[in-house]
């Protein structure tokens, strides 16, 4: 593609990198057959190809964003399956990230979408106040349909995504010892911003599964959110500040095997860290280090010796293939390995390279278009007749559990399970409701 920016422009680092993803782009449109809101809906403003000539006229004309931009900016899942699909190598997820932050600070929002987004800003990323919203939202879940049901979808939303329980505590700084008397590694655990809050069984059953493999765990001091949640919504300045706070905290901990994330959301982001500050002259190195440190959970245990029970739970998994890990970390074989060797029944999910609608908040800012998708999902997912669903972030998780009867897990909740850890709490709860008549998850 043929660019026009002037020498002074490609004097901003971000508009230099923007330019030459551009450039590498030749129309060839494969992009569109693998785009979630493409494939809805057959808009070609809502592909890839399109955002990309809508982000190109916005930054080469130095215009601040329109409405019309920002609407198909923000219809983006930031899902990377067209950076999966694209023979030429765009690397749309940093261009349309610089496109967001031009949105953000260029274009002025009706009142209530600013009021939304700068809610979400200061909530979800701080597990305390996160806790408190979701008291709120538990107070308020009986209305959730007749919020649908006056146009409050993304108040609706909120609401139906909301577990029917009260929050957890976040899990606090510590170090969980390895068991056995060779100590083979010692990590950092990212515990996240949402993940111990809605669901710490997560980070619980990857805690015992290294340590069980005699690797030593740390969950570092001052060690925070991501950076995720905000740099999706274009807030760069804080979600370089988080990024920056998480590097000294693991800068701290000394020698470390490996950064390992439970979230595969987070961990794309964290494997990132290295570009988003590659022009700062004092975070650049540390940054770049950390990157490489950092591991989604079932790749570094795809390295460990891990053994089943004598009996495992041989069930029926059908896997759910995060956008964050398939496309974001190209990791696909290892999840899936890993079940397969500990005894469970492997089954891919169709189409599973579209996403579920998940995408950080975009459940909550793209109600309509994420419930479209969760629906689709579900429907293939179903298909399958599977005993279990699992997924490698607490965002499909939650997503896809809110559109489905069938438990959904965690992939590191059944590795723990089926390498002597407890029955994932999902699991057991379907047993329970469906003790006493016949059930399709036998063992």
């Amino acid at each position: 593609m043929q660019t026009s920016f002037t020498l002074a422009q490609l004097a901003d680092p971000d508009v230099a990198e923007s330019e030459k993803i551009l450039r590498a782009c030749v129309h060839c449109g494969f992009c569109t057959a693998t785009c979630p809101t493409y494939v809805l809906d057959g808009n070609e403003l809502d592909s890839p190809r399109g955002r990309i000539y809508l982000i190109k006229d916005m930054l080469e004309n130095d215009r601040p964003a329109s409405a019309d931009v920002a609407v198909h900016i923000d219809r983006c899942l930031s899902c990377l399956s067209c950076m999966t699909t694209c023979p030429s190598g765009v690397h749309y997820m940093h261009l349309v990230d610089h496109a967001r932050v031009h949105i953000e600070n260029t274009f002025r929002r009706p009142v209530s979408e600013r009021f939304l987004r700068a809610m979400l800003a200061h909530l979800l990323p701080y597990p305390q106040r996160f806790r408190l919203a979701l008291v709120a939202a538990l107070v308020g879940k009986p209305v959730g349909g007749l919020a649908a049901a006056i146009g409050l979808k993304r108040l609706a939303a909120m609401l139906r995504l909301a577990p029917w329980r009260g929050p957890h505590p976040p899990l606090a700084p510590q170090t969980f010892f390895a068991a056995g008397p060779v100590r083979r590694g010692r990590v950092a655990l990212l515990a996240g911003c949402v993940n111990d809050v809605l669901a710490p069984q997560i980070n619980a059953a990857a805690i015992r599964t290294l340590t069980r493999c005699g690797v030593e765990v740390v969950v570092a001091e001052n060690a925070g959110c991501c950076g995720s949640m905000v740099h999706h919504m274009g807030r760069e300045e804080e979600a370089l500040a988080q990024a920056r706070g998480n590097i000294d905290a693991w800068t701290a901990l000394g020698d470390i095997d490996a950064i390992v994330i439970t979230a595969s959301g987070c961990g794309t982001t964290v494997k990132d860290y290295g570009f988003m500050l590659r022009t700062d002259p004092v975070y650049r190195e540390p940054a770049a280090r950390v990157s490489k440190l950092a591991r989604d959970v079932a790749e570094y245990l795809a390295g460990l010796p891990l053994e089943s029970v004598p009996t495992p739970p041989r069930l029926v998994v059908a896997y759910h293939s995060a956008c964050s890990l398939q496309h974001g970390q190209r990791i696909t074989r290892q999840p899936k390995d890993l079940l397969t060797k500990l005894g469970f029944v492997v089954k891919d999910v169709p189409d599973g390279h579209l996403c579920c609608g998940s995408a950080g908040t975009y459940n909550i800012l793209q109600p309509d278009i994420a419930r479209r998708l969760r629906e689709r999902k579900v429907g293939t997912i179903e298909r399958l007749r599977p005993d279990v669903i699992a997924a490698g972030n607490i965002g499909c998780v939650t997503q896809i559990a809110a559109g489905t009867h069938v438990p959904t897990v965690h992939t590191v909740e059944l590795i723990d399970w089926a390498s002597g850890g407890p029955c994932p709490p999902a699991v057991q709860e379907h047993r329970r409701r469906t003790a006493g008549r016949p059930s399709a998850a036998p063992g």
